[in-house]
């Protein structure tokens, strides 16, 4: 049996799908292949919180494995819609990595560092919203593309391979802010000027995480339901999946459906376990930066079921201070 791996043929997810293949395949014995599958998100141009967020780069894997060219696919889990999909499991949450966004800036700068008026890319509102707030003197400016394209808009970076300013294209921003684990995967992290803690800049839900999708029926089982598989397959992708991430990005992931939150709300969501307790901690933006609510919540009730209603009842705290009101929750 060769397991069929979907995947978008950028180099994170390139980068991302292979290693991840190579633990299924070392853990079940199986040869595996790569299937390079083309979504909206790699084709359509403009910005991306306009052609529907995050969520234009999971359709076509999906619809491949509806049709049987795939037997698993690998997102970046924050690039998974909340809802469900018919006949599909997330299967597998493999250990999450450093949840961190990190700023890379010309000449080594940091956030507090950036002169007046500096140019900085992004193409999340959830970012834009909270540079905002942190450095209301930036302008901030929307971009699209991979991860060296992105990395290519600020001069002298290491790695970069051109230092021509071409406005709109190369070497015209002071700074862009990218997530910590995608740079890790393809081994830029030399690129990162600063760091961003949570306190200054909260993640994207899942962020950090792999998601692991197959059909239902290839499935492990969940605990409560008598769906799925025992087969090699399905025991390989239990062994892949890490429980404190499952219970984590629940926990982000039922926030954002209790907010009713589209793939471009700027919402921010962390969990993590510590002990016999799961933390939550999540805010709201204005796109403009002049407001917010943030709030967290903690649970010992460490099962999907307890991570599931600690993320309604602080979606609930947020929605009764106010979330609603000051940000587009249904932004996609």
């Amino acid at each position: 049996m060769t397991v069929r791996i979907g995947t978008r043929a950028s180099k994170l997810a390139l980068t991302q799908t292979q290693q991840t293949a190579d633990q299924l395949a070392a853990v079940g014995g199986f040869p595996v292949e790569l299937v390079h599958i083309r979504t909206d998100g790699d084709v359509l141009t403009g910005s991306l919180s306009q052609m529907g967020g995050t969520g234009v780069f999971v359709a076509a894997l999906r619809d491949a494995l509806l049709r049987n060219e795939c037997d698993v696919a690998i997102h970046s889990l924050k690039d998974l819609p909340t809802g469900a999909a018919v006949g599909l499991s997330l299967a597998a949450t493999p250990r999450r990595v450093d949840v961190r966004d990190v700023l890379c800036a010309r000449d080594g700068l940091k956030l507090a560092d950036l002169p007046k008026g500096a140019r900085v890319g992004t193409g999340s509102p959830r970012r834009a919203a909270q540079l905002r707030a942190a450095r209301p003197d930036l302008e901030i400016i929307d971009i699209r593309g991979n991860v060296d394209t992105r990395l290519g808009r600020v001069p002298g970076l290491p790695g970069n391979a051109v230092t021509d300013v071409v406005p709109g294209k190369s070497c015209d921003l002071d700074a862009v802010v990218l997530a910590a684990a995608g740079l890790e995967r393809i081994s830029r992290l030399e690129t990162v000027s600063e760091f961003l803690e949570t306190d200054v800049m909260l993640p994207a839900a899942g962020q950090g995480s792999l998601a692991i999708e197959c059909r239902t029926a290839d499935a492990p089982p969940r605990p409560g339901s008598a769906e799925g598989s025992r087969d090699v397959l399905a025991q390989a992708l239990s062994a892949l999946d890490d429980p404190d991430t499952r219970l984590a990005v629940t926990a982000e992931r039922a926030l954002l459906a209790r907010l009713e939150a589209g793939c471009a709300a700027p919402v921010g969501a962390y969990a993590f376990r510590k002990g016999s307790m799961l933390y939550l901690e999540a805010v709201v933006c204005a796109v403009d930066g002049t407001a917010s609510v943030r709030d967290k919540r903690a649970t010992d009730g460490l099962t999907e079921v307890g991570a599931t209603l600690l993320g309604i009842e602080l979606a609930e705290v947020l929605l009764a201070a106010g979330a609603a009101d000051i940000a587009d929750l249904q932004a996609s």
